[in-house]
C-alpha cells in the first residue's frame, strides 16, 4: 500500500438511481485527491436479480468497495438518492468520514426512507408507481427531467445504460441519523428532478450546513463538471477548517 496515498483525504463519489460509477469520471479527473468511483451493486446484472436487493444490500456492497480502498480519510459525495445511503455509511466510516457534500440530494428525516423524504402527494402515489410501473421511469421522463441540460449525445448514453433499481431502495427506511460532521448541500438550481424548492427543504433537514449553489440539471457531474470540482474544494476546505477548530 502507498503510504502517501493513504495519508491523503480521499473522495467517494456516490452515484444516484440508474446510473454507474463512471458518471463521476469527468468531475473527479484533475482533482488533487484520491477518488473512487463507487457502484450500487449489480450494476451488470440482468434488472431481475436487481429486484430483490435491499437497501442494507447497497449499503454493503458500498461499504464493501470503501473497505478495500486503499484511502484511510475521505469525504463522501453523495448524488439524489444516495443521500440516504451516506448517512449509513458516514455512521459505518465514522473514525474515517471528515465530510459529506449532498448533490441535489433527499435528506430524509428521522432515519427514514427516500419515499418519507418526499412532499405529499408524491409519497402517496410513488409507492403505487413503483409497483405497477418498476423503477424505470419512461423515456420521455428521463430525457425531460433527468437529462433536461444535457447534451443529445450525453441524453441518449444515460438512456440507452439506465438501470432500474430494487424498489424496496427507495421505500425502506435507513436507521441511522444525520451525521454530526461537516456538510455541503450542493443546490443546482435548474433541476427539473428534485426541485430547488423541494432541495431548499432537505437543506433545512441537512441541519447545519453550507450551501454550494450551481447552476445545473440533475446530473451536474456532466453538465457541468467543472462546477462539481469546485465544490468538492470547498468541502475540502470546510472539512479542513473543522479539523483544525
Amino acid at each position: 500500500m502507498n503510504d502517501k496515498t493513504q495519508e491523503q483525504i480521499g473522495v467517494v463519489f456516490i452515484h444516484g438511481v440508474g446510473l454507474r460509477g463512471s458518471v463521476w469520471r469527468e468531475a473527479a479527473e484533475g482533482l488533487p485527491y484520491p477518488c473512487l468511483l463507487a457502484d450500487f451493486p449489480l450494476r451488470d446484472a440482468p434488472e431481475e436479480q436487481r429486484r430483490g436487493l435491499s437497501l442494507q444490500d447497497y449499503v454493503e456492497d458500498l461499504a464493501r468497495q470503501i473497505e478495500n480502498w486503499e484511502v484511510r480519510k475521505f469525504i463522501l459525495v453523495a448524488h439524489s438518492i444516495s443521500g440516504v445511503l451516506a448517512f449509513e455509511l458516514a455512521r459505518r466510516f465514522r473514525d474515517r468520514v471528515v465530510g459529506l457534500a449532498a448533490v441535489g440530494a433527499i435528506i430524509p428525516e428521522g432515519g427514514g426512507s427516500f419515499l418519507s423524504a418526499l412532499p405529499l402527494p408524491a409519497r402517496w402515489i410513488l409507492p403505487l408507481l413503483l409497483r405497477l410501473s418498476g423503477t424505470r421511469p419512461p423515456e420521455k421522463l428521463l430525457r425531460a427531467n433527468l437529462c433536461s441540460d444535457l447534451e443529445p449525445a450525453q441524453t441518449d448514453e444515460i438512456v440507452r445504460h439506465f438501470a432500474a433499481e430494487s424498489r424496496l431502495l427507495y421505500t425502506e427506511r435507513i436507521g441511522a441519523p444525520v451525521p454530526d460532521i461537516p456538510k455541503l448541500y450542493v443546490k443546482l438550481t435548474k433541476d427539473l428532478e428534485v426541485t430547488p424548492q423541494l432541495q431548499d427543504r432537505m437543506i433545512q433537514r441537512f441541519g447545519r450546513t453550507h450551501v454550494f449553489e450551481l447552476a445545473s440539471g440533475h446530473l451536474p457531474m456532466i453538465s457541468s463538471p467543472e462546477g462539481v470540482r469546485q465544490a468538492v474544494e470547498r468541502m475540502m476546505a470546510i472539512a479542513a477548517d473543522a479539523s483544525r477548530a
